[in-house]
């Protein structure tokens, strides 16, 4: 198992990124969360792991805090829910927001993120409950400013509706998301998919 893993960070396109380690890039899949947390390209970067091993495919999944390897972890184990729609879920709340609607059996939020109806929010809450009972709420959270990097992309916009479309959304609804967003002093795809998926769960 690949627990962790550090080196230079190579690209990244939400939700992918590709890490440099000692001449060896992995590819991984990351949730938005982590994503605001990344540095420039180019830069060192740690990331804790998990492997997803799956008959067709195996996927490296990258997170910024164990915290957050831990929700994902947790979230794999419901029945229905599968690594591209944890990362969806992380991509759209913070581990601590998600643990307090949990806690509290806030299903009406759960159900505003993407890929998660009705059935699948009281799904979670069933099977997450006695998981997360013991979540301290104060250990994670995060960051509300982005670090302002690679000014130079050639169309933040589509980046981000791309993005949107990776975590679970429709081309369609994706691309309302993102033009619904004030983007004049948006400079970066991370910020735009950011206050999108901040309107939608609002």
């Amino acid at each position: 198992m690949i627990g962790r893993l550090t080196g230079i960070l190579l690209e990244k396109q939400p939700p992918h990124l590709m890490l440099d380690v000692n001449g060896v890039g992995y590819e991984l899949d990351a949730p938005m969360s982590t994503f605001y947390q990344l540095p420039a390209t180019g830069e060192k970067l740690s990331l804790y792991t998990h492997l997803v091993v799956r008959e067709d495919a195996w996927l490296l999944c990258g997170f910024a805090s164990l915290a957050e390897r831990r929700m994902f972890r947790d979230l794999i184990k419901v029945n229905g829910v599968g690594a591209k729609l944890a990362l969806a879920i992380l991509s759209g709340i913070s581990a601590d927001e998600f643990a307090h609607c949990i806690q509290e059996g806030d299903s009406s939020s759960l159900v505003r993120l993407p890929g998660v109806g009705k059935k699948t929010a009281e799904r979670l809450i069933i099977e997450m409950r006695d998981r997360l009972k013991d979540w301290e709420t104060d250990g994670f959270t995060v960051p509300t400013s982005i670090q302002a990097d690679d000014k130079a992309v050639n169309d933040p916009g589509r980046d981000a509706v791309s993005a949107l479309v990776a975590l679970g959304y429709k081309p369609q609804q994706a691309s309302r998301m993102v033009s619904q967003v004030d983007s004049d002093d948006m400079v970066s795809s991370e910020e735009l998919i950011k206050a999108a998926l901040k309107a939608a769960v609002n």
